[in-house]
């Protein structure tokens, strides 16, 4: 059903086409709230471990199930997202995400003496993870049933911008919050981002009238998901689950940084507060940046598949090279006051490199899988990238006690060039693909 802009002459073609910015505006600040938290909270995992009197096994867990609820409800979130259209699970899951947090900030917040247990906190950002889990496919679908191909490329690369960009401001305020004025501020700020952003999807998110318009004036065109609705499902698609396996294994070196850089910078590189806000910070805006550029000139180029190959391999490259300089430095103690100012940097390259790739991969998604089932496709993506969201921060905290972080940033290295392969080949063309949606 079509909100409003019903008739179908240039007027409401001029106004669809305005429309479809405020449209990419909520799912920037969708995205953004939510990436605020699932990406913002592991900034502060040195006040986590002291507040709550936690060991890094501890924090491991506490923040592998806000990955692990995302990863289990994003799959039926984008099946509800195809069936009942994207503003109704939008809504939903961003004031309930709200209600959670704000549950987290009253109940699960230590206060004086009293300190939540680790499962009290580990189940409350599970809940956080299995509502928040809807936003990510339901405003892809939203974006990618207003814009047309030529134009999806750099309006998903913006909207999947929206997660450094939340996840930056999360590393700038979250752990001042977190130090000053104690974890209530931090989960009654996120909770405060998810309701003020659930009132513009109110006012502003509704279904594309383009779609009738093209229709009613084109009766000879076949409408863009008439084709859609013929393919098989998405969850039979094997070039869907190339490119959703693909980003997960991608994901653990970026994940590795978001989840435990701050770890990494406070305890073998020396840093101080400041040091470390700013890294991830950077982190954060160094992918925005490149996210919009790549979302921009793959459109451009068609070459899609050839830039999440490109990513891998430049990803494995860098961690390498992490690697091999945190060994290097750890059997070299004497470099150890230098380690800041050289780790620092490193982490901001292979991070934003490890998040460059992000608009692209779910645009190639939801182009393989049509418009009326984007949904579906994209949650399988999601459903890869953030199962790596549990399991990493699960898998440092082992791989710490068996061989330290020269192990850590090799197994993120080698995941990255596992990605390589799994992603499908760029085809000859690589506009075809795009040709599959109008």
């Amino acid at each position: 059903m079509a909100y409003g802009l019903t008739d179908h002459g240039p007027l409401a073609r001029g106004r669809a086409a305005s429309h479809k910015w405020k449209v990419l505006g909520v799912g920037f600040a969708a995205n953004a709230s939510f990436s605020a938290a699932f990406s913002g909270i592991p900034t502060t995992a040195v006040y986590l471990r002291s507040a709550y009197h936690l060991g890094n096994d501890g924090l491991g867990l506490v923040l592998g199930t806000l990955g692990l609820g995302i990863a289990v409800s994003e799959l039926p979130w984008g099946l509800l997202t195809d069936r009942w259209g994207d503003r109704r699970v939008l809504l939903l899951g961003l004031l309930s995400t709200a209600a959670a947090l704000a549950g987290l900030a009253l109940f699960a917040s230590p206060s004086g003496s009293h300190v939540p247990g680790v499962m009290t906190l580990a189940l409350g950002l599970l809940l956080v993870g299995l509502l928040g889990g809807s936003v990510n496919g339901s405003s892809g679908r939203a974006v990618m049933a207003w814009f047309r191909e030529g134009e999806r490329g750099l309006a998903m690369s913006i909207r999947q911008t929206a997660v450094p960009v939340g996840g930056g401001l999360g590393a700038l305020l979250l752990p001042a919050l977190a130090s000053k004025f104690g974890f209530v501020s931090v989960y009654g700020a996120l909770a405060l981002a998810g309701a003020a952003t659930s009132a513009f999807a109110w006012r502003w998110l509704h279904e594309p009238p383009h779609l009738d318009c093209r229709a009613a004036h084109a009766p000879h065109r076949v409408a863009p998901d008439a084709t859609a609705t013929k393919r098989r499902s998405p969850l039979f698609e094997p070039g869907i689950w190339r490119v959703a396996l693909g980003a997960g294994a991608l994901c653990v070196p970026q994940l590795a940084v978001i989840t435990f850089g701050t770890v990494f910078l406070h305890d073998f590189g020396r840093a101080g507060v400041v040091t470390i806000s700013l890294a991830m910070a950077a982190v954060q805006a160094g992918a925005a940046v490149a996210r919009v550029w790549s979302g921009r000139w793959t459109d451009r180029r068609g070459n899609r598949r050839a830039y999440m190959r490109g990513c891998s391999a430049l990803s494995a490259l860098l961690f390498a090279a992490l690697a091999f300089a945190t060994g290097i430095t750890g059997t070299h103690h004497a470099v150890t006051a230098f380690a800041a100012p050289i780790f620092a940097p490193m982490i901001v390259l292979g991070g934003v490199s490890a998040s460059a790739w992000h608009g692209v991969a779910f645009t190639e998604l939801a182009t393989l899988a049509g418009t009326s089932r984007a949904g579906t496709a994209l949650a399988i993506g999601n459903t890869c990238v953030f199962l790596t969201l549990f399991l990493t921060p699960l898998a440092i905290p082992l791989l710490l006690s068996l061989g330290s972080w020269p192990m850590v940033w090799a197994i993120a290295s080698l995941c990255a060039l596992i990605a390589l392969p799994i992603f499908p080949r760029a085809l000859r063309n690589d506009k075809a693909g795009a040709a599959l949606i109008p």
